[in-house]
């Protein structure tokens, strides 16, 4: 038995508009989307991106909380908690692409950055938050 790939599934407020903003701004396109749950792929990275919207909790007594937790797993504060890692052969191309698509993380210093861990990297963020970082592995001598 061996594992394969491994697909990240983001947390989304809204589907729709999540699949718009990744073909928009980060050049993936939809390969299957419906009201709760869209693949999005560019090259050989595939995103599974999944509606966060039970509002229900927002209904409910605070002092209900104790006795029952929230605990849906699609409540819509988990919008825009989640990460992923996603490596690529040009970080530093893809850097300059996302730079004018105004995706990347508040924090970018202008350039994908080199890592103490062998990696060349950046982070964007996606409409709701979610953090996507890119990265290409340091060429070993």
């Amino acid at each position: 038995m061996r594992l394969s790939t491994t697909v990240p599934a983001l947390p989304v407020t809204d589907v729709g508009r999540a699949v718009a903003f990744y073909a928009d701004r980060l050049g993936f396109v939809a390969r299957h989307q419906d009201a709760g749950f869209a693949v999005v792929v560019r090259d050989a990275a595939e995103l599974h991106l999944w509606v966060a919207g039970d509002t229900g909790w927002r209904l409910r007594d605070p002092a209900d909380l104790a006795d029952c937790p929230v605990r849906t797993g699609a409540e819509d504060f988990i919008a825009g908690t989640a990460s992923c890692r996603i490596e690529v052969d040009e970080v530093d191309t893809l850097h300059d692409e996302l730079a004018l698509a105004v995706v990347l993380h508040p924090t970018d210093g202008g350039s994908a950055q080199d890592t103490g861990w062998g990696t060349r990297e950046f982070a964007a963020l996606d409409l709701d938050g979610n953090l996507l970082t890119f990265f290409a592995r340091a060429v070993v001598p």
